[in-house]
């Protein structure tokens, strides 16, 4: 008997990258896909575009469909390629520089030309006005609201469009930016204002002024693309509520996203790594690396034992070899994740050294690689794909887009080919390359700084860039299970309809065991409780919402913190043995030692609400089982680049929709579909798996000359 639909079981998500638009329709019985090229002006439209050619596949209209949930790039490259609003800062006297002069530490110690990530708010956009609040709250010297105001004049001068402001320990005491924000709300209205003890409330100012310019630096981008969408959907004729992803891998609502659109900074990543999540608990699988590559960077994340690595800390745009500290720092909470420029649209040139360098500027959606014939005249990642033969010019995304392979060879040869006297190939190969190393020395880079090893992994590759090099990738790291999972083109869409309804609150509130008072840490809690189920509340309303709490933890007079899960249920006196149990069962598994006889301290606390995913995971697997050897027939052939040979040869071409479970294909081959390709290096084997993945295996002799 066929699933009944229900206007509550059909459900669209909505992922918006810096090149594409992808977008998933589900109902109970199976799911359909479009992708649209991002429509930068008004991202909106190319939504729209997308979500009515899902439903004229499906045959349903805009009224019959129960919620929407959205994700988004567009907050992190507008970061990544300062693009977003002219935003101005507003801080205490004294501590204009505090964004530029970070930790005053060096994130390399021995390279003497570094260059240090620039604020997203320049000097002369940074002002300062009298107050100061002390680390208790107490108030040492009053808010100057006449300043406030002069200043306010000078801001509209000036035409900015965005202002945060961060007045030092406002966490202890928000009232002076509280007043701040009020006038400057009167003397200018429409523009947005981000206060930081709104934003992230918190301790250590550097991270906190960081976090709130960023927040403010995207707010007007974001804001203005969320109003516009919710009331397009609503002419459309969508009247289902609207749910956006978060940094941190849970749903919230569109009120809140417009309030705090930081949090959506890594929204579109976090709906790929709960995808690989979910796959990785379906088959079994311990040790992931997820690896999702799309039009304009590339995203790698790694799981263990079902559970992405978590972190209150990100960084956005690691400039320098990937390396912690050369990237902007914000405090939300976040999928840890490590992100580079690397995408389809990533941009290819040589430098003053004679090097090939790809990334971190994309050509996007407009003008897009040179082969789209939209203007663009500069080689992307794509570009070289064409000329490789990875991707088909006249199947692009579906033969929805047809690509020029002579535009692309022209702009190679321009731009990469001639300033070092290369054919277009060996250029096309050269870029890449560079931009394979640069994914696997993020891997390498990311797995250093978590402890955490590559070697026996399974690599998850979605996105439309990811399975064309997920095998190469594969290769350079020594792993040799790679899994392409259905519907990968689109894979972050179809994570966010697995994603849960979430938000997290954080109070800094410095205590020390040694004088814990469970009554008041009790009350803080209960408040932040308060808060956080409010927000749960307003996209599921008769959900069972469940919490959980941790802190930041360290022994007295350490600099830094670790994360430490709190137990459920009120503190009582007796609670202070198990929470210092629990801090040096983590602390001990991080640096195999406790400290004896020093008092710990906990500097912030932390509550997460959650309510489960709306509707229900759907499992969309291919009808059928596997057998054990069914024929797999080619659909043709295309010259491909062989990177061993260093030179063209005849593959086959196979349509992935014509592979049945357990079908085997031995690389070198083609596996195309509307929404991506997979390359089938000439050191794997791909089968189809029950689930409608394809597994690459590598063939053991490949896989140990790559790794020599």
């Amino acid at each position: 008997m066929p699933p009944v639909i229900t206007p509550e079981s059909i459900r669209l998500a909505v992922d918006i990258g810096g090149t594409f638009t992808d977008v998933v329709l589900e109902t109970p019985d199976r799911s359909w896909s479009a992708k649209v090229l991002t429509t930068k002006a008004a991202p909106e439209d190319g939504v729209l575009d997308g979500m009515q050619r899902a439903l004229a596949l499906a045959g349903l209209a805009p009224g019959q469909v129960g919620l929407i949930v959205h994700g988004t790039t567009l907050a992190t490259n507008a970061i990544i390629e300062r693009k977003g609003a002219l935003t101005a800062l507003v801080t205490t006297r004294g501590f204009r520089d505090s964004i530029e002069m970070a930790q005053e530490n060096r994130f390399e110690q021995y390279d003497i030309f570094i260059e240090k990530p620039e604020p997203l708010v320049p000097r002369t956009l940074r002002f300062t006005v009298p107050e100061r609040v002390d680390a208790k709250g107490g108030v040492r010297l009053a808010l100057d609201e006449t300043a406030v105001e002069v200043l306010a004049d000078t801001l509209a001068r000036k035409g900015v469009e965005s202002i945060a402001v961060g007045f030092l320990h406002s966490y202890a005491n928000p009232a002076h930016e509280r007043r701040a924000g009020e006038i400057l709300a009167n003397k200018l209205p429409g523009v947005r204002i981000s206060l930081s003890c709104d934003v992230c409330p918190e301790v250590r100012e550097y991270e906190r002024f960081s976090t709130t310019c960023a927040n403010a630096y995207v707010q007007p981008l974001m804001g203005r693309y969320l109003e516009n969408l919710r009331r397009r959907i609503g002419q459309a004729g969508f009247s289902c509520p609207i749910l956006l992803m978060t940094s941190g891998g849970g749903l919230t609502t569109l009120e809140t996203a417009v309030r705090f659109p930081i949090r959506l900074v890594e929204s579109g990543p976090a709906g790929g790594v709960i995808l690989s999540t979910w796959i990785a608990g379906r088959l079994g699988i311990d040790r992931i690396l997820s690896f999702d590559m799309g039009g304009t960077t590339a995203k790698i994340c790694i799981i263990d034992d079902g559970t992405p690595m978590a972190s209150r800390s990100f960084e956005v745009d690691r400039r320098y070899r990937f390396m912690k500290g050369s990237g902007l720092p914000v405090r939300i909470p976040v999928i840890e994740m490590v992100e580079i420029g690397a995408g389809g649209g990533s941009l290819a040139s040589v430098d003053a050294m004679k090097r090939i360098t790809v990334g971190p500027e994309s050509a996007g959606s407009d003008p897009g690689p040179a082969c789209y014939r939209l203007g663009g005249t500069r080689p992307a990642v794509t570009d070289a794909n064409v000329v490789l033969g990875r991707i088909d010019p006249d199947r692009f995304a579906g033969g929805t887009i047809t690509l020029d392979a002579a535009l692309s060879r022209t702009a190679i040869e321009s731009h990469v080919g001639m300033p070092l006297d290369l054919d277009a190939t060996l250029s096309a190969f050269g870029i890449s390359e560079v931009v394979e190393e640069n994914m696997a020395n993020a891997a390498r880079v990311h797995a250093v700084e978590r402890g955490a090893e590559l070697e026996g992994r399974t690599l998850i590759a979605f996105g439309g860039g990811a399975p064309l090099h997920a095998a190469r990738l594969a290769e350079k790291l020594g792993i040799a299970d790679v899994l392409i999972p259905a519907s990968a083109g689109v894979g972050s869409a179809v994570g966010f309809l697995r994603a849960p309804i979430a938000f997290e609150v954080v109070r800094s509130r410095f205590v020390r065991l040694g004088s814990f008072d469970a009554g008041s840490i009790n009350a803080m809690f209960a408040e932040m409780e308060n808060d956080a189920v409010n927000v749960v509340k307003l996209g599921a309303p008769n959900a069972a919402i469940t919490i959980s709490r941790s802190a930041d933890m360290r022994y007295a007079g350490q600099g830094h913190e670790i994360l430490v899960q709190l137990p459920d249920g009120p503190f009582a006196a007796g609670s202070v043995g198990e929470l210092r149990s629990r801090f040096e069962a983590g602390y001990r598994a991080l640096f195999n030692r406790v400290v004896p006889g020093v008092d710990v301290e906990v500097t912030g606390w932390i509550l997460r609400a959650e309510a489960p995913a709306p509707g229900r995971a759907i499992d969309h697997s291919p009808a059928g089982t596997q057998t054990d050897a069914p024929r797999s027939l080619s659909v043709g052939s295309r010259t491909l680049f062989d990177p061993t040979q260093r030179d063209f040869q005849d593959v086959p071409v196979f349509r992935r929709s014509e592979l049945a479970p357990g079908s085997a294909v031995q690389g070198p081959a083609i596996i195309a579909e509307d929404e991506t390709t997979t390359i089938v290096t000439a050191g794997f084997v791909a089968r189809i798996e029950p689930s409608g993945a394809i597994r690459l295996t590598a063939k053991a002799a490949a896989l140990q000359e790559a790794a020599q």
